[in-house]
C-alpha cells in the first residue's frame, strides 16, 4: 500500500469518526431539548403564575416589534372599546331596524346595530318602547354621537349634559355624555321621566325638547312620532322607503308602566 493510500484511509476514518460524533451531539441536543420543553410544560401547567408572566413577556415583545416596524403604538382592548355589533347577529326585527336606519341616516351598520340592541335592552329594562328612544336619536342626532346643539344638548339623544350631569355619575361623569351606549342609558331615563310627568308619549316629548311651558314645540313631537311610526313598519316586516313620500298615520306608542325608574349601572 502506498503511502497515498494510507493517507486517504487515514482522512476517511477521521472524516467518519467526526461524522459519527456530530450525530450523536445532534441527536443528544435534540434529546436534551426535548426534555427541556417536556419539564418547562410540567412547570407551566403547575406553576399558572409562570405562565401568566411569560404571556405577559411574549406580548409586550410582539408589541414594541409592532411599534418599531409600524411606528403605531398598539392597543389589543381597542376592540372592546368599540360600539359595534354585526347586524346578522341580531334577531331578525333589530336587524331590520337596524339595516333600515343604517341606510336612511347613512351610517354604518355595525354601529347602529349595537345602539339598537342596547335601545331594546333598556326599553326591557324601563319599560320604554325601544323604538322610541331610536326615534328620538334619528330627530335629534340623526345618529352622530358628538352632536351638540346651541344650548348645550349633548350626545346621541341630546341630553342637557349640564342638567342631568348626576346621571352621568355611574358612568364615570359629564364627559361621558359623548359615549354612545352612556348617553343613550341617561337619555332613556330622561325620557321616561318627562312622559311620566306629562302623562302621554306626547307630552313627554314636549317636556324634552323643552317645550313643555310653550304653546308650540315646533313640530318636535310630530317628527318623532312620525319616525316611530315608520320603524314600528319596518320591524314588522314591511318594506318601508328610507324616503317617505306619503305621510304615515301616526299613533303613539304605549304609555310605560308606573314602576320606580330603574338607574342603569355602567355595566
Amino acid at each position: 500500500m502506498t503511502a497515498f493510500q494510507e493517507m486517504g484511509q487515514g482522512m476517511r476514518s477521521v472524516a467518519r469518526h467526526i461524522s459519527q460524533v456530530f450525530f450523536a451531539t445532534i441527536h443528544n441536543s435534540f434529546a436534551l431539548l426535548g426534555l427541556a420543553v417536556l419539564f418547562a410544560t410540567i412547570a407551566l401547567v403547575a406553576r399558572p403564575e409562570l405562565r401568566q408572566a411569560g404571556e405577559v413577556q411574549l406580548m409586550d415583545w410582539l408589541q414594541n416589534r409592532q411599534f418599531e416596524t409600524s411606528g403605531i403604538e398598539p392597543e389589543p382592548v381597542a376592540v372592546e372599546r368599540a360600539t359595534a355589533a354585526h347586524p346578522h347577529e341580531l334577531p331578525k326585527q333589530q336587524a331590520a331596524v337596524a339595516y333600515w336606519l343604517s341606510k336612511k341616516y347613512r351610517v354604518a351598520p355595525e354601529p347602529v346595530s349595537a345602539l339598537v340592541m342596547e335601545a331594546y335592552e333598556i326599553g326591557r329594562r324601563i319599560d320604554i318602547d325601544p323604538l322610541l328612544l331610536l326615534s328620538v336619536m334619528a330627530i335629534e342626532s340623526s345618529f352622530n354621537p358628538f352632536a351638540q346643539s346651541p344650548v348645550g344638548a349633548q350626545g346621541l339623544m341630546q341630553v342637557m349634559t349640564r342638567v342631568h350631569s348626576d346621571k352621568y355619575e355611574a358612568f364615570g361623569g359629564k364627559l361621558a355624555a359623548f359615549d354612545p351606549v352612556a348617553n343613550l342609558r341617561v337619555g332613556a331615563l330622561v325620557l321616561q321621566e318627562y312622559v311620566r310627568r306629562a302623562g302621554s308619549v306626547e307630552g313627554g316629548l314636549r317636556y324634552y325638547v323643552g317645550a313643555a311651558n310653550l304653546p308650540d314645540d315646533g313640530g318636535y313631537a310630530a317628527k318623532v312620532l312620525a319616525e316611530h311610526a315608520r320603524l314600528v313598519q319596518v320591524a314588522s316586516g314591511r318594506a318601508v322607503p328610507t324616503q317617505s313620500v306619503q305621510p304615515i298615520p301616526v299613533t303613539a306608542p304605549a304609555k310605560p308602566a308606573t314602576t320606580e325608574t330603574v338607574v342603569l349601572l355602567n355595566s
